[in-house]
């Protein structure tokens, strides 16, 4: 959580380092950390906020976490709002750096041209290399770069979402910052996170990043052209990700040959089209309800 890494709001995380610190009880709070097992093993996650800030109690940091979450969710409301009224249909892309996103996003806009709008907002702390790379393909992109921050927020989306205006009853996707860890705790306003995996990284990743894939209503598992030089248990991360998260639904395919494509595009495309039916749904309530004012 941000917490840890600084990357949030500081006035909210850093301004209170003067105080909590109850060195006479919470310099070692949980600090038996079970080490009757594990073979001396340290686990500093296991407290009230499931992290650990030196010189903060674990009630202190649930506090500032609700504190950022808060501010955060309710510009992502505003966000989820103002997409529903468009029609648009919103993804936010997360992995670990190198699962293969752009080249998966510059692909899937390929597939999609001629078929309904796209559009992307490009989540780095520097460059706009992804960016660039988007926008050759003729979408238009905005690149947000968050300097030391480790993942995007709804407000940097809400800026980037005036800045790039995406048409009624298109598809936009967010590439996050690549980063297991924070950005599953913050909503953008999307209608999923998407979780790419690749096979070259460990078939347990759902395990060691259980936030992220219990956040997420998809996981892209990537690179699949690479099985057979890998060993790699495809079965073993699918469960891995169920066990986390039994909802989630699991899409295998290759970004750099397109083997899978075809399942990828069907699922948003009828993403796509709920989202649309709900701008329409939402246009004959209100038809209906001023019809209804007029007759009264």
């Amino acid at each position: 959580m941000c917490t840890v890494c600084g990357c949030g709001d500081a006035k909210v995380e850093h301004h209170h380092h003067d105080h909590d610190h109850d060195h006479q009880h919470h310099h070692g709070h949980d600090h038996d950390h079970h080490h009757d097992h594990d073979h001396g093993d340290l686990h500093f996650g296991l407290g009230l906020a499931g992290v650990h800030v030196p010189g903060l109690s674990q009630g202190r940091i649930v506090q500032i976490e609700q504190d950022i979450l808060g501010h955060n969710d309710r510009h992502a409301a505003g966000n989820r709002a103002w997409l529903a009224e468009r029609g648009i249909f919103a993804l936010n892309l997360v992995s670990s750096p190198g699962s293969g996103k752009t080249t998966l996003l510059c692909r899937t806009i390929a597939a999609l041209a001629g078929r309904f709008p796209v559009a992307v907002i490009e989540g780095d702390q520097q460059t706009s290399n992804d960016a660039d790379r988007i926008r050759a393909t003729g979408a238009p992109a905005v690149q947000v770069n968050t300097g030391k921050g480790c993942h995007l927020d709804a407000h940097m989306v809400e800026s980037a979402l005036a800045r790039l205006d995406p048409p009624e009853d298109s598809a936009l996707f967010i590439e996050n910052v690549g980063n297991l860890v924070c950005p599953a705790a913050f909503d953008l306003g999307e209608a999923y996170k998407v979780a790419i995996l690749s096979v070259t990284e460990g078939e347990d990743k759902p395990l060691k990043y259980p936030d992220m894939f219990a956040a997420a209503g998809l996981m892209v598992l990537n690179k699949t052209d690479l099985l057979p030089h890998l060993e790699f248990d495809v079965a073993a991360s699918i469960a891995n990700a169920r066990r986390v998260n039994p909802d989630i639904v699991v899409l295998q395919l290759s970004a750099r040959t397109g083997e899978g494509f075809d399942d990828w595009l069907a699922w948003i495309v009828e993403g796509r089209r709920r989202a649309v039916a709900e701008r329409i749904r939402r246009l004959e309530d209100k038809l209906a309800a001023a019809k209804a004012s007029l007759g009264a």
